[in-house]
């Protein structure tokens, strides 16, 4: 294992930290933010952009089911997903949040905390996951890989390709526990070093690349070269 890489993931922000959202402590609140930020990085889109989409929709305090609701489609969703950037899909994604907004509202009381204590195993977590629109298996582990280490059912593998960027860095996963903090810190570590590397003749082509941007914050969140 390489054990400074590793350490260095070890540091990282989760994604929802760097969002300013606090999984843990943060109850229901935090947690449709977090679901409705899931619901833009899953997108094919880049991840600068949903990250503006995101503090688009801070600004203007469409943070609830019951908020995003309340405006509606024509009125604010889809103008903000445009002053995000969201321009190519703001009409689907737009759709999606307020059909998912509904969904949760009707069913869970719009409650994500009821949806988890309501599951019976991480199967059925993941598939009344993707029982809202458009919310694919992407988007699911976006979702709940922060959650590993505070909801007892959440508990999905890594992504594929977290895993072969992970095995070509030398750093095993499979010596650390995956509901633990530290697992999730060292995943979104090796998310954000696999989307934030400079692309094009700057783009890392060694382990001591990747390690060099570790370095300069990139695994952290700190940085965006």
């Amino acid at each position: 294992m390489d054990a400074e890489l590793t350490r260095l993931l070890a540091k990282s922000r989760l994604y929802s930290e760097e969002l300013g959202i606090d999984l843990e402590e943060g109850g229901d609140p935090a947690l449709f933010r977090w679901f409705l930020a899931s619901q833009l990085f899953g997108a094919r889109i880049s991840e600068p952009l949903a990250l503006r989409t995101y503090h688009a929709f801070v600004r203007h305090g469409l943070v609830s089911p019951e908020a995003l609701l309340a405006v509606g489609w024509d009125y604010r969703v889809k103008p903000v997903m445009r002053e995000g950037g969201y321009v190519r899909y703001d009409e689907s994604k737009s759709r999606q949040l307020l059909r998912n907004s509904e969904t949760l509202i009707d069913r869970y009381q719009g409650s994500l905390q009821r949806l988890h204590d309501e599951s019976s195993s991480t199967e059925d977590l993941e598939s009344r996951l993707r029982a809202f629109y458009r919310v694919g298996p992407v988007t699911t582990n976006i979702f709940l890989r922060e959650l590993r280490p505070f909801w007892k059912w959440a508990d999905p593998p890594p992504l594929p390709r977290v895993v072969r960027l992970a095995d070509a860095l030398s750093v095993d996963l499979s010596h650390i526990p995956r509901k633990s903090l530290r697992f999730a810190r060292i995943e979104a570590g090796l998310v954000r070093l696999q989307i934030r590397h400079p692309k094009g003749k700057g783009s890392p082509r060694s382990a001591e690349d990747y390690l060099r941007l570790a370095k300069e914050g990139v695994a952290r969140g700190d940085a965006h070269p």
